[in-house]
């Protein structure tokens, strides 16, 4: 056996165990088998593997184990792929699955260079993506909280006369409503309860991420980003916190990709059809680029907020943000004029938005930009 020759190496990984198949250079691929996950486990595997060439690539999808085996491998110099699970080829007549199938299937796929690889984000941007996931799904919860109360009003005939948005008025009446069963009346209570608690939480996450966001390596993108119309902290955070390192698209349509905001299409000698946009990659980072694009289909104008958010920051930028609503205000317009439905319209704008974004985000981080927490 050669050993200047690579081993590929690939791994099914599951939570209490992975599947290991391997070739060497163009050889057969063999399957080695099941391995613990422990580190004990993946140690003894990499000088097995060591012995046999001096170079071992590993892979594997991504899933819901995270990073720690990819930080590990890497830790010890060896080099290592995190695969989009959706890109990976498949036949279209093949029907059986197994996790040897799957290790196999994975080292033939990264010796013909046919995997595509998922961003891997460093330590401290995982943590902080952690805290705005939190924070996002401490707002889901209280979100079906506010409709689990509503439905259990309308089921009993409870009909507020006012607009039920939350606000001071409808909670005020919400307080003194009570039923004449108790029993209903604790189901009501409780009800009421869970979304305070929810509140609670989600201000309590609000406020660890303004104090965390400052010392991030990319609060001057957050900073940037906020000069835009639709943009605000809560956008910025959640868009950046998903994206990560925006330097690894190198043109703005890779990103536009990315999000899945491109059209779909399928073409065929001089035909070409374009359909749907795609709606790969995050769909959370989408869809707070939609929201952020509805807010242009009013005219061009600097508001008072948006002022605020002006504030300390260099001057390029903010005009590169007016630059972005006088176009995208415009076009949104004219999509509108020539017949095309506000929906459609919308998603072109956050196609476009999306560039925007890009190219503010990288200016911000290439300026000295102040560290200040936004109050609002």
């Amino acid at each position: 056996m050669e050993h200047d020759s690579t081993v590929y190496v690939g791994l099914d990984v599951h939570k209490e165990s992975i599947t290991v198949a391997y070739a060497v250079g163009t050889g057969e691929v063999e399957l080695l088998g099941k391995i613990g996950t422990t580190k004990a486990d993946i140690d003894r595997l990499c000088k097995r593997l060591q012995s046999k060439a001096r170079r071992v690539c590993f892979v594997y999808e991504a899933g819901p184990c995270g990073y720690g085996l990819y930080r590990q491998l890497v830790k010890q110099g060896f080099d290592c792929m995190v695969c989009a699970p959706s890109l990976i080829p498949r036949k279209p007549g093949e029907r059986v699955k197994t996790d040897r199938r799957d290790a196999i299937k994975l080292v033939r796929a990264l010796r013909a260079g046919d995997l595509s690889a998922v961003y891997v984000p460093s330590v401290d941007d995982e943590a902080f993506r952690d805290l705005a996931r939190a924070w996002v799904s401490a707002k889901d919860d209280l979100k079906r909280a506010r409709q689990r109360l509503k439905a259990f009003l309308l089921s009993h005939g409870v009909r507020y006369t006012g607009k039920a948005d939350w606000g001071p008025a409808h909670r005020r009446w919400l307080s003194t409503y009570a039923f004449d069963s108790a029993w209903q009346q604790l189901a009501f209570e409780e009800h009421r309860r869970t979304i305070e608690d929810r509140l609670a939480q989600c201000d309590r996450l609000e406020a660890a991420l303004r104090e965390a966001v400052v010392n991030w390596r990319f609060y001057p993108a957050v900073l940037g980003l906020q000069t835009m119309r639709g943009v605000q902290f809560t956008t910025a955070v959640g868009m950046l916190a998903e994206l990560g390192d925006l330097s690894r698209f190198d043109h703005p349509r890779q990103l536009m990709a990315w999000l899945g905001v491109t059209p779909s299409e399928h073409s065929s000698g001089q035909k070409r059809r374009l359909g749907s946009i795609t709606k790969n990659g995050n769909s959370y980072a989408r869809k707070l680029l939609v929201e952020a694009a509805w807010s242009y289909q009013h005219p061009a104008r600097v508001s008072l907020e948006i002022q605020r958010r002006h504030e300390g920051i260099p001057k390029p930028i903010v005009d590169r943000a007016w630059d972005a609503q006088v176009r995208l205000c415009r076009r949104y317009r004219r999509l509108v004029a020539r017949g095309k439905e506000k929906n459609i319209a919308v998603v072109a704008i956050a196609r476009e938005l999306a560039g925007f974004i890009w190219d503010i985000s990288r200016l911000a981080m290439s300026l000295a930009m102040p560290r200040e927490v936004p109050t609002a």
